[in-house]
């Protein structure tokens, strides 16, 4: 029997019960944490936080898509891997680690770098999208996948001390995408860690936002900032919010279900 054909036992009561003490979740939106999917794109920084936060909060269905193996300097920010992890594959080594978090959450690791029919698909299986990539051309071809395919979407970004974070919704008419943000014709990386350094705290904080918006959509919660860019210099903790609109011209929103 499924997880969404099956009563939640005692014990899962018990786990999840601050959650179905909230009157904005209750029982039925645990219940839809239980029979949702999501992909995430990137088990670094942003990833670690983001899969550790929905493992723990019930999701039913985790999709770990990363093609890289764990080293000594992802330890520092890298929450989901251990120090037996090195040399393990990020999504095997998320994978471990999330079962000793939570055995009911089916974790599904993709050990490669999503791309063309590979990526669409992914995308198709999950019900929502979290883009926890380190470069433009993988975010850029994420949002392409994702208004094809109709998901919604949530990015993330951090390196030294600043953050950017982001949600897009195909199924909401008129709300923008990731290219009507950011352009394809921008240099290949906003800044990878090796080069730049990141404060590690700093991946936590937008990791853990990715994953509050994208329980949000599953359990269908009011208040997701479509339309929006969040950033913050954790230097200052300044906090900007920048509205932005669908650029009608966007040719990755004509690719959009309609």
């Amino acid at each position: 029997m499924s997880q969404a054909e099956r009563d939640f036992s005692d014990t899962e009561l018990l786990r999840y019960s601050r959650h179905i003490l909230l009157d904005e979740v209750g029982i039925e939106g645990q219940r839809k944490l239980a029979q949702s999917s999501v992909l995430i794109v990137g088990l670094g920084g942003l990833g670690s936080p983001a899969a550790l936060y929905l493992a723990s909060a019930g999701v039913g269905r985790l999709l770990l898509a990363d093609a890289d193996t764990v080293e000594l300097t992802n330890l520092q920010r890298q929450i989901v891997h251990r120090e037996d992890s090195l040399g393990l594959s990020k999504v095997a080594s998320a994978q471990r680690t999330l079962a000793g978090i939570n055995a009911e959450v089916q974790v599904l690791p993709l050990a490669e770098r999503l791309a063309g029919e590979a990526l669409l698909a992914a995308v198709q299986a999950a019900d929502v999208v979290l883009d926890c990539s380190d470069n433009f051309p993988t975010r850029h071809a994420v949002n392409r996948a994702c208004m094809m395919a109709g998901k919604p979407l949530v990015s993330g970004a951090a390196v030294r001390f600043d953050g950017q974070f982001a949600v897009f919704d195909p199924r909401v008419a008129d709300s923008p995408c990731y290219r009507c943000l950011f352009g394809e014709d921008g240099e290949a990386s906003d800044g990878p860690c090796a080069t730049f350094g990141v404060f590690a705290p700093l991946v936590g904080i937008i990791g853990a936002m990715q994953a509050a918006e994208a329980l949000k959509l599953l359990i269908g919660l009011p208040g997701v900032p479509l339309g929006r860019l969040l950033t913050l210099d954790l230097r200052s903790h300044d906090w900007r919010s920048l509205r932005f609109k669908r650029d009608p011209a966007c040719p990755v929103c004509a690719l959009r279900q309609h």
